[in-house]
């Protein structure tokens, strides 16, 4: 049977593993926003501290991912704790992949620098790592304060990026086949349109994370399942 204190230690316990979730969510969000300022300024320091500050996060998800399993080992949590726990694993793995996104997105700074600079800013892609990094943060608020409804609304958006990403393809190509000398600098931004249709479709699954633990309902794929307590 477990006893108060038992209690009392498993909740600080957990408590500190959101935290370190949070501190993690908080490098993710900075080197996602550095990538994306080193290559519309072309600024090869911000893409090596991107590169640096990546493997800090590599890091953080090993040591997180070893406390959450310490946790269920010793403590055999059960409903809402279990799935916090589980989630807590899974978003951590979700933001070490922004973490590999924004240094795809920075090492783009070192393709362009022997290329014509004139498409480096590009409106669309701009317009999509806003939107990204918008959906990232309001993710993570909405684990935060257990905000299902917030959650769902970040979900929605993930349509724009995705049409964003759509359309900044066949301007790029547009481009492509107007001047074959922007080849190689299109293929570049191709890239990073991708990577950050990733970023945003990781932010969906955050999101979708949330309401799972928040209702103990599944929302992946359009499906809308839940699970008793």
């Amino acid at each position: 049977m477990t006893t108060t204190r038992e209690s009392r230690h498993f909740h600080e316990e957990l408590a500190a593993l959101r935290v370190q979730l949070l501190e993690m969510a908080s490098m993710a969000e900075d080197l996602l926003r550095i990538s994306v300022e080193a290559l519309v300024d072309g600024d090869r320091a911000k893409a090596d501290s991107v590169i640096l500050g990546d493997r800090e996060l590599d890091a953080m998800e090993v040591e997180l991912d070893d406390a959450s399993i310490n946790l269920l080992a010793l403590h055999q949590p059960f409903a809402r704790d279990l799935r916090l726990i589980t989630m807590i694993m899974r978003i951590s793995n979700d933001l070490e992949r922004v973490g590999d996104h924004a240094v795809n997105i920075a090492e783009t700074v070192y393709h362009l620098e022997s290329r014509p600079p004139p498409m480096h800013r590009f409106p669309q892609l701009e317009e999509m790592a806003r939107i990204a990094r918008e959906m990232l943060s309001d993710a993570l608020d909405t684990f935060v304060r257990g905000d299902s409804e917030g959650a769902r609304d970040v979900c929605r958006r993930d349509d724009r990026v995705d049409a964003l990403h759509e359309s900044s393809f066949r301007g790029l190509l547009t481009h492509m086949m107007e001047d074959p000398r922007r080849i190689g600098t299109a293929m570049s931004l191709i890239l990073v349109s991708r990577n950050l249709e990733r970023v945003a479709d990781l932010a969906t699954n955050v999101a979708e994370d949330v309401v799972f633990l928040v209702e103990g309902r599944s929302i992946k794929h359009g499906q809308d399942t839940g699970l008793d307590d």
